[in-house]
């Protein structure tokens, strides 16, 4: 009898730590937690992987949202906050970094509405200038919050004000998600295909 008790015991006690043990994934080193809160609501892992440059890992990129998205559309119109995080696993200057973002948008983004980005551009540019070298482990995050704006975090401090317009953080996002993503591998990992 008490060796029953012992193995209900056992396999009870192994059945509460296996979704612990599940709850984060490792991607290169790179802890991805299955799910976040941001603005006090709690999110679900979307979809992680890694963005490639040639043979080059440069970054590993996770979203959360409040549901399972599969595509840009999706994810902009989702309830209440997401984010967008990358971490990075190279040691990468930022203002190439910045000025591929950018070029990323301008592939995904109708010429029609650029111009309405630029002001964007012009303050997102500035936020990767004015830190230099990004270094492996340092962490991007993209959060938008509903009636706030989308927030850049960098190495744990808010950069700049929120970019209020939903425009704005649609075409950020476009660079992952959009019809030419910067890397397509990755925007299956994102969407979780």
């Amino acid at each position: 009898m008490k060796l029953i008790q012992h193995l209900v015991l056992a396999v009870s006690a192994s059945l509460f730590t296996l979704p612990a043990l599940a709850a984060t994934l490792d991607i290169h080193g790179v802890k991805v937690e299955d799910s976040a809160t941001i603005n006090g609501v709690k999110l679900q892992l979307n979809g992680a992987g890694t963005r490639y440059k040639g043979p080059f890992k440069v970054y590993v990129a996770d979203i959360y949202a409040s549901k399972k998205i599969s595509s840009l559309d999706e994810l902009v119109a989702a309830p209440g906050p997401k984010r967008l995080t990358m971490t990075m696993l190279r040691d990468v200057e930022a203002g190439p970094l910045g000025k591929l973002l950018t070029r990323g948008i301008e592939d995904n983004t109708p010429r029609a509405e650029m111009s309405k980005l630029i002001p964007g551009l012009i303050r997102m540019g500035d936020i990767f200038s004015s830190n230099k070298m990004m270094v492996a482990g340092d962490v991007i995050l993209l959060d938008w919050i509903p009636g706030t704006g989308m927030i850049t975090t960098f190495r744990g401090k808010v950069q700049g004000e929120p970019f209020k317009e939903p425009a704005f953080f649609k075409a950020m996002m476009s660079i992952w998600l959009g019809p030419s993503p910067a890397d397509w591998r990755l925007k299956d990992a994102l969407l979780g295909l």
